[in-house]
């Protein structure tokens, strides 16, 4: 029997008390929901809403129930939300002292708390991930610093860069996702406890006291707002879906590695399939489930903008749905990062095919026209003469390093047979001498930054 069934002369019907129940999903939260409980009902005693024994009593059985859900001696089952299975369990076990669990409080903020308190957990953990995920990163670009390869535009060839930096990349996205999601917790950290169903309470609660006692930052001012606030879900869902862009943009990179045509690197064993039928293939799946469960994360994102766009205040059913789509970009998400660690952990770099194709493909175009610039040509000037040089060698089969230097001079007298070591592809890297650039001290400082950015997170 429902908690609330005394209002009413018929029992709901089973297909539809079967559709509004939600414990398969809300039963996650029986910790959030069972600490809040222990807060909210010492808050009662403490202000004398309720007899301090009777407080004390109810944070007993609260906390066997916590104790038997976490041993598996008691079964979530039977109850159209955890809230509604925590009280009547406790109810059950303690007689009508339980009933009075729920003086001056809503399943509405109960359940706004519930969520927030779950979201703070998560997104914990998600930072947690990333700040590892970045540790693994940094660990690989480290051994990486002389692992030479072409950077893309578009891409084409386009300028020589290290391995080590195209990696830096990466950790400088998720660093973002860990800083985004990291400010999100202030957001989140608002408890709705004490806002009742919409429109407070006639009790003399302690909203600050349970705000406390929770670690939350602050009260919600407003009561309509505590009960119907989502915006932090949706907010965690679009950091959470922004993750996932940068995690599918990685994949995308490793699964273009692996092949073939490029051949820059190799995966573990551990961390590839095979082909039933061709006995040759070495599949980047794992790579490519994480480039695939990225959608579902927009999903998630653009089903909880959905539901929140037409609700009028304040609490609306339609808010059950905020748990599954966001709970999912958390899972989602976290075993993604879980896999991508040791995948990133093992593979194999083949320095010498990213060598080879950043000896290819005129790279070091842009250093041949600034060797003229810096010989006192407009810089347009030494593109176009660059430009030339480079059709010559395509048409005639040279490379702008086997050029003959006749050839340099009859382009522009301002070419010496210094030109050769200027356009070598390590005297490019170590040209980058602008902040954030390719050159091997810049990766050093770039490091340093990540790692002092991570220790502030």
């Amino acid at each position: 029997m429902n908690l609330w069934s005394s209002r009413f002369k018929k029992s709901l019907n089973e297909t539809a008390d079967e559709f509004n129940s939600s414990l398969s999903i809300d039963g996650r939260m029986y910790y959030e929901d069972i600490t809040g409980s222990i807060a909210h009902a010492k808050m009662l005693g403490e202000t004398g809403i309720i007899p301090k024994e009777a407080s004390k009593k109810i944070i007993s059985g609260l906390k066997e129930i916590l104790e038997d859900i976490e041993s598996g001696a008691v079964q979530i089952q039977n109850a159209e939300d955890i809230h509604m299975f925590v009280e009547a369990l406790l109810t059950k076990r303690i007689g009508d002292v339980g009933k009075m669990l729920h003086t001056a409080r809503s399943r509405n903020d109960q359940v706004a708390l519930d969520t927030r308190l779950f979201t703070i957990k998560q997104t914990k953990e998600v930072i947690s991930l990333l700040k590892e995920f970045i540790n693994a990163i940094t660990d690989k670009a480290q051994k990486s610093l002389d692992a030479v390869m072409p950077g893309y535009t578009h891409m084409q060839r386009a300028q020589p860069i290290t391995f080590a930096h195209q990696l830096l990349a990466y950790a400088a996205m998720l660093l973002r996702d860990a800083e985004r999601l990291s400010d999100s917790l202030k957001r989140t950290a608002v408890s709705p406890l004490g806002c009742g169903a919409l429109a407070g309470t006639t009790y003399p609660i302690d909203r600050n006291a349970t705000c406390k006692e929770l670690g939350m930052s602050e009260p919600s001012f407003n009561s309509l707002d505590g009960v119907s606030d989502r915006d932090f879900c949706a907010e965690c869902a679009f950091c959470l879906a922004l993750t996932m862009t940068h995690l599918s943009r990685f994949s995308e990179e490793i699964i273009l590695w692996c092949t073939s045509e490029f051949g820059f690197i190799e995966l573990d064993d551990a961390y590839s399939t095979g082909s039933s039928m061709m006995p040759q293939k070495k599949n980047p799946d794992m790579a490519e489930l994480v480039r695939g469960k990225t959608g579902r994360t927009y999903g998630n994102l653009f089903s909880l903008l959905t539901i929140l766009k037409g609700l009028p205040l304040a609490y609306n059913k339609d808010m059950q749905e905020d748990k599954e789509a966001l709970f999912d970009s958390f899972d989602t998400v976290k075993k993604c990062i879980e896999i991508f660690i040791p995948m990133l952990d093992t593979l194999k770099i083949n320095k010498e095919k990213m060598r080879k194709a950043a000896s290819e493909g005129f790279i070091n175009a842009t250093d041949c026209a600034d060797y003229l610039v810096k010989k006192g040509l407009p810089f347009r000037s030494a593109y176009s003469v660059t430009g030339k040089l480079v059709a010559y060698c395509i048409d005639k089969g040279y490379t702008l390093e086997t050029l003959p230097i006749k050839i340099y001079r009859e382009a522009s007298e301002l070419f010496d047979e210094d030109i050769y070591k200027n356009i070598s592809i390590e005297e490019c890297l170590k040209k980058r001498i602008s902040f954030g650039g390719s050159s091997p001290e810049n990766i050093k400082t770039q490091i340093e930054i990540i790692n002092k950015k991570l220790a502030s997170i």
